[in-house]
């Protein structure tokens, strides 16, 4: 029986497989983009201002978020001539186009400093994948020829604890686990303890989404990003924020506030596949400053694919070409 962690497809494999699991799950998006936009350039001799408020209107109803539909309908505008001949095909190409120029001119991934130990941390609340896209990423690693070693810091919950011991069963790597309730920090130091006696190359922590005590969940990331610092040169070398795309730009005040509080530096994008709302990434890139450097397009252990700006912007908009 093949082991099903393991799969012969490599980087290359899962860069082809990312446009169409990406347009797959995006189709609801384009779909609904594209009808708008087709049906107001039908009716118009050219573009006009109703094309152009049709534009806006779409991108905001695939969760782009106000601002950001304002900023590309304006950069489209600024680009086009009032009653200029054009199709929707070329509407698009402008389009994908901006989406491209708006997320180039964001914050790109800043390169960790070499590490023998590179500590990870996942944060973001309940619900939104933290504990499977540790294990996901765990399993790039393994690929990558590096040791992982993983933290059940989310002790707050204990299916968290279950669900990462599981993986770590299958991905076979250490786990470092306290009982359900068990101080966070404490989990993060044993954790530290362990991998830098076991000459680990990478160490992912999974942390809670909320806590059930007085104690404020950012003030708990804030003493665990001490403690990693304190105990390993430059850690947390990354602190990935996991988001779920189905709840759309509803959920990006909620991510503001793991932006300040834990020192976020990345955006992990789940559930991109079951989403209508795919223009979320576009509102991550302008409203919250951070680039998405993964996205989850499916279940499997390697349906965590790099983002790749782009074949996403293609995907948004339907093009094939």
């Amino acid at each position: 029986m093949t082991d099903p962690i393991v799969r012969p497809e490599g980087e290359k494999a899962r860069r082809t497989g990312f446009f169409s699991k990406v347009k797959r799950g995006l189709f609801m998006t384009h779909t609904e983009v594209l009808e708008k936009l087709g049906s107001a350039v039908k009716k118009g001799l050219g573009i006009d201002e109703s094309v152009l408020a049709s534009l806006e209107e779409a991108l905001v109803g695939a969760d782009v978020g106000a601002e950001t539909a304002e900023v590309l309908t304006a950069a489209v505008r600024a680009r086009t001539d009032i009653g200029e001949r054009t199709d929707l095909a070329g509407l698009r190409r402008l389009l994908i186009e901006e989406i491209e120029r708006l997320i180039a001119d964001a914050p790109s991934a800043v390169a960790a400093p070499p590490a023998s130990l590179e500590v990870i941390f996942l944060v973001g609340v309940n619900g939104s994948g933290k504990t499977t896209t540790a294990a996901k990423i765990a399993a790039r690693r393994l690929e990558e020829g590096r040791s992982v070693v993983l933290a059940a810091a989310d002790t707050f919950r204990a299916g968290a604890i279950e669900q990462l011991a599981i993986w770590a069963g299958r991905l076979k790597v250490p786990v470092v686990r306290h009982g359900e309730g068990a101080d966070p920090s404490a989990v993060l130091f044993d954790a530290i303890a362990s991998a830098k006696a076991r000459g680990a190359g990478t160490l992912l922590v999974d942390t809670a989404g909320r806590l059930h005590t007085k104690r404020n969940l950012m003030d708990e990331l804030s003493k665990m990003r001490r403690i990693a610092g304190r105990e390993v040169p430059g850690a947390p070398h990354q602190t990935l924020l996991v988001l779920d795309a189905t709840t759309g730009s509803n959920g990006l005040a909620q991510a503001r506030r793991f932006v300040e509080a834990a020192g976020a530096t990345g955006v992990v994008l789940t559930k991109l596949d079951g989403s209508a709302k795919g223009g979320v990434v576009l509102a991550i890139y302008r409203e919250l400053k951070l680039p998405v450097l993964f996205v989850g397009v499916g279940e499997a252990i390697d349906d965590l694919v790099p983002f790749d700006p782009s074949e996403y912007a293609r995907a948004l908009l339907g093009d094939d070409e």
